[in-house]
């Protein structure tokens, strides 16, 4: 695939969605002001106000700021009270039935017209997020659960885990295993297998090595490229695994340091190469927070956040220098440190201060004359191929939690994507954050430890946006809403009922539901620009065949009979590749895999095991290839023997089993092992070199 085009083409629709959301959002502000005008006839004198004014329209839908007090509803024009029902009558004037009170029709509001009731969210686990969220439900006119309750909920709102409460329905704003696949070891090697099948797309996240399993590794290589380049003299930042908000973080120049050393074995961490020439303004080094939305895993669904947050160092940078490698407030750009800094800047301009909008920071270096949709284009391609780095391993955390025909929820989760801009603009990705800062306020000191939570205007107008649009994305009455709607644009064969304009009034009320609110924020990159990635998606396809071959729901690692099935299945074994050396092969790659994990709970080959054993299996088999199109090639021939095993067990399944054995031969355990469909879509032929390499050039 031609790398330029795919870039053009994210760019220009990017520009096409800019110039539709602005037209669509004027449009809507003409429509709402001229239903306004229209909406207030001239009243005679005297004549009492309507008893359902216009919602006031709340300065947080345009501004992000929402803590503008609700207008008090007006008061209710007096009545004469209404005289009591006559004896046998109820209240509405009705026959009194026996045995039972007299009810309105279920599901119909005060004017008489079928009303939706609210989406539901219980908050909760909220814990930090919640002052934005509870904004976010307000302007959607949604209903808060804010204690939990025994009926379920429509979205449950977690802080911190997937499994902060047991839920079995509904929707839940985390995924199972995303804290564990973002931690700073598990996201580098699971970035490195990207690289090692695509070194030039993966090429925006810095070199790095895993400590202490790779200090060795990690020394020699240093001394390997001084000893070519006496001239190098290279800067390292250390970042402890389990380390947040800049927590352990410091930077090194001699990988033979004694604080690297000390304290690897009681606190592994990841080294990285220090990017010594980031983008400047005001000479100060800065990140971006994006916001990413994972909408779905399977298939999979991104979107992105239209602004985030950029937060700034709040002391001039200078190259590292041995004199320098200290200064924090200089070379991290951390909020949860530069905060402690007597330079940071609380500012209520989105533009000026500490931390700041992002759209700020494109906005001055458009009027540099720098290419805005060309940096965008770049932040959009890093932030989906990091996703597909990502989804393998989440998968097989999904069906482990959430086995295929158990009852449990749906997932969706907010991420944070911390990127650096080097000063040719170059996009580099610094961290994923499972559980980004949701805070809308900040502390300030008072006096002498003395602090006070002060509202934060730039924070409260990026993340409100973020969780609301979130919401108004996974709302799950959208589709009924959407489906009532298309049943009013049918046809009608017979003469009007008055059941059609009741549909009609609720179909109005639904469609209006949002016309107070700003267009979502949330942009989506894929599927729409799938076709430009779907290439980078060969571990997704090898986690299926790994899913496929686990054998019994909810493990996460592969058993040796398993890994024999999976090999006599996909007819790999040969006179250079025996059943023995397949058992050889599961027992190294496992025993070393399980020394470098710290979770022993199971036993087994865990994915990463199985990718490291299936690039083996590929280089052995497709030896004239380069290494992404002989796993390509060898994922191609998997898929195709699985599918003919299908149809072999599909049709052998209509005449029954004999004997208690399996109809079509093979031991009752293998056929439980292979008995699932394969994932994905089985290709007819083997011959995938070619197929790969022509499909990324028609792609772009």
């Amino acid at each position: 695939m031609q790398r330029g085009s795919s870039e053009r083409e994210l760019a220009a629709g990017w520009e096409a969605e800019e110039a539709a959301a602005a037209k669509a959002q004027a449009a809507a502000k003409q429509v709402r002001a001229d239903a306004g005008a229209a909406g207030e006839p001239e009243r005679k004198a005297g004549e009492e106000p309507s008893k359902d004014p216009a919602p006031v329209q709340p300065r947080a839908a345009d501004e992000g700021d929402a803590r503008s007090l609700p207008r008090p509803p007006p008061a209710l024009p007096l009545s004469e009270p209404k005289p009591a029902p006559a004896h046998g009558l109820c209240r509405h004037g009705k026959p009194r039935c026996k045995g039972r009170s007299c009810k309105r029709s279920s599901g119909r509001g005060p004017d008489g017209h079928r009303s939706q009731r609210p989406v539901t969210v219980d908050s909760s686990k909220a814990r930090t997020s919640l002052d934005a969220l509870k904004i976010s439900i307000r302007q959607l006119k949604w209903k808060e659960i804010p204690f939990g309750r025994r009926l379920p909920c429509d979205i449950y709102w977690h802080g911190v885990s997937f499994h902060d409460n047991d839920i079995f329905s509904g929707q839940v704003n985390k995924f199972p295993g995303m804290t564990e696949m973002v931690r700073k070891i598990t996201l580098s090697r699971a970035v490195r297998i990207m690289q090692n099948l695509f070194p030039e797309e993966y090429n925006f996240y810095p070199r790095s090595w895993i400590l202490p399993d790779e200090f060795q590794l990690f020394v020699a290589q240093v001394q390997m490229v001084k000893d070519g380049d006496p001239s190098w003299k290279p800067t390292f930042i250390v970042k402890p695994d389990g380390g947040c908000q800049g927590d352990g973080i410091y930077l090194i120049k001699d990988p033979n340091d004694i604080r690297l050393a000390g304290t690897l074995q009681s606190r592994p961490a990841v080294v990285q190469e220090y990017i010594c020439k980031p983008l400047l303004i005001d000479k100060l080094k800065f990140d971006i927070r994006l916001y990413v939305l994972l909408k779905s895993l399977d298939p999979l669904e991104i979107y992105i956040a239209k602004d985030g947050l950029s937060r700034f160092c709040t002391e001039p940078y200078q190259e590292p220098s041995p004199k320098n490698l200290h200064h924090i407030f200089m070379h991290l750009t951390n909020y949860s440190l530069n905060i402690h800094s007597g330079n940071f800047v609380h500012s209520d301009s989105t533009s000026t201060g500490s931390k700041r909008t992002f759209s700020s920071i494109l906005c001055r270096l458009s009027s540099k004359g720098v290419d805005i949709k060309k940096v965008w284009s770049d932040i959009i391609s890093l932030v989906i191929k990091t996703v597909i780095a990502l989804t393998p391993e989440l998968k097989v955390f999904y069906q482990s939690d959430i086995p295929a025909g158990r009852p449990g929820p749906t997932c969706f989760q907010i991420l944070g994507f911390d990127i650096l801009l080097m000063k040719n603009l170059k996009p580099v990705l610094l961290e994923v954050n499972a559980n980004p800062s949701m805070r809308i306020e900040h502390e300030q000191e008072l006096s002498p430890g003395v602090f006070e939570n002060v509202p934060s205007l730039v924070d409260e107008e990026v993340k409100v946006a973020v969780i609301r649009d979130t919401l108004r994305l996974m709302d799950p009455l959208k589709k009924k809403r959407e489906k009532q709607s298309q049943q009013l644009e049918k046809p009608l064969a017979t003469k009007e009922d008055p059941s059609d304009s009741e549909l009609a009034s609720a179909a109005d009320v639904n469609t209006n539901a949002e016309a107070h609110l700003p267009s979502i924020c949330l942009k989506q990159v894929f599927p729409k620009y799938a076709k430009q990635f779907n290439y980078l998606r060969l571990v997704d396809r090898m986690a299926n065949l790994f899913i496929r071959f686990l054998g019994i729901k909810g493990t996460m690692k592969l058993g040796p009979t398993g890994f024999r099935t999976f090999i006599r299945n996909c007819k790999l074994s040969s006179s250079s590749l025996s059943m023995a050396a397949v058992d050889i092969l599961y027992i190294d790659i496992t025993r070393r895999w399980n020394s470098m994990t710290l979770d022993q709970r199971d036993s087994g080959m865990c994915l990463q095991a199985f990718v490291e054993a299936f690039f083996y299996l590929a280089q052995k088999k497709f030896k004239m290839l380069p290494l992404h199109e002989q796993v390509a090639s060898l994922i191609d021939l998997c898929e195709y023997h699985l599918s003919l095993l299908d149809e072999k067990r599909l049709v052998c399944g209509h005449g029954g089993t004999s004997g208690g054995r399996p109809a079509c031969g093979g031991t009752p355990q293998e056929a439980a092992l292979s008995a699932q469909p394969a994932e994905g879509n089985p290709l007819p032929c083997v011959d995938s070199a070619h197929k790969l390499s022509h499909s990324r050039h028609a792609l772009s």
